[in-house]
């Protein structure tokens, strides 16, 4: 079974939450790509909509929303996900995840799309924690 920690941003409050995910609910998240669209009562958020949108593999490595599949492979990269060059025309090879969710994935990355009736705050209670 997959576990996985996905961390939902509330772009209203400024808050990020992190909800480890286990189980069935974590089935939830198998199969989906960057920018999908995932129901909240996976994460515990009834009546919520969370869209991907990113996350990292166990060894660090980031997805990338260009990289089709599951797959770890080393790109030539100008800039985006996994390399910020210092300066103009400087490319690199790094090795970069892809845009589909696996097992190989421990955090996933959501962002708040539809809000549900309650607050974020009291559905998870005091559970939570918060990153800015």
């Amino acid at each position: 079974m997959a576990n996985f920690r996905v961390v939902v941003s509330d772009a209203k409050t400024g808050k990020a939450h992190q909800i480890e995910v286990s189980g069935t609910s974590a089935n939830a998240f198998i199969g989906k790509t960057i920018g999908s669209e995932v129901d909240g009562s996976a994460v515990g958020l009834a009546g919520y909509v969370l869209k991907v949108t990113g996350g990292s593999d166990k060894s660090g490595f980031p997805m990338r929303a260009t990289l089709p599949g599951s797959k770890r492979r080393k790109l030539l990269v100008t800039g985006g996900r996994g390399f910020r060059p210092a300066e103009s025309g400087i490319r690199k090879r790094r090795t970069i995840r892809g845009n589909e969710i696996a097992g190989d994935i421990v955090q996933i990355n959501a962002v708040v799309t539809e809000y549900g009736p309650s607050s974020i705050d009291s559905l998870l209670g005091g559970d939570s924690e918060e990153t800015s």
